[in-house]
């Protein structure tokens, strides 16, 4: 069954919101076996893009298979990190491969509104696998911290295949962690904090990434 995004309900102190998505197909039915029938005929309210709307779930990954950028994304999961699913949401964004959840198989997966169905995520137990599965692929980790030692991302040249590793809240990177990457990389931070949160983490060294190889094929 297609999952349907819930639109809150209107209370007397809340302005109406219009209707989230499309409604019903409206004229003949447009013909392709990505079509699902049932979205066409009840509408589609999912968060998708435009382009995706009236899809079924397993064409629209199908056609991001086609596309996905080369690099992925890792986080560490030893305490139920809230932040995972607002971290596999940005994943699904940029168009990373996959996501990779190292520690706890479980997850919290309210912050992703559903995008775990379109983007690929992975299970390992320890450090140990996510090195062997990397090592394999010959793809470097490189860590995302401000530690001390740590190099700038925003002078680093991020590998266009590598595996970004993020920490959990609070901890950050596993000294395990650490002692496996190719490099570890500071996010620049001009307040008074000590860190930003792994998901905000995880969108800068994203987005970092996607400015390295994919706008400048656009320069």
């Amino acid at each position: 069954m297609s999952e349907q995004v819930v639109t809150p309900p209107v209370t007397e102190h809340a302005p109406e919101r219009p209707p989230v998505g499309v409604g019903p197909w409206t004229g003949p039915w447009p013909a392709g076996d990505h079509y699902d029938p049932e979205l066409l005929a009840e509408g589609d309210r999912r968060n998708v893009v435009d382009q995706y709307r009236y899809w079924r779930r397993e064409a629209i990954v199908a056609d991001l298979d086609t596309q996905r950028h080369s690099f992925h994304v890792a986080v560490e999961n030893w305490e139920h990190d809230f932040n995972i699913g607002s971290v596999v949401r940005t994943a699904n964004a940029f168009g990373a491969e996959a996501v990779h959840i190292v520690g706890r198989r479980r997850w919290n997966r309210r912050g992703a509104m559903v995008t775990e169905r379109y983007q690929h995520v992975h299970h390992h137990p320890g450090t140990t696998e996510l090195v062997a599965w990397a090592q394999e692929r010959e793809l470097p980790l490189v860590g995302i911290d401000n530690l001390p030692g740590s190099v700038p991302l925003e002078t680093y040249p991020l590998p266009r295949a590598c595996v970004l590793v993020f920490g959990q809240e609070g901890p950050g990177l596993s000294e395990e962690v650490r002692e496996v990457c190719d490099a570890v990389l500071s996010i620049a931070q001009f307040g008074s904090t000590r860190s930003i949160n792994a998901g905000a983490a995880a969108a800068v060294a994203m987005h970092a990434w996607v400015r390295a190889h994919v706008f400048e094929q656009a320069v």
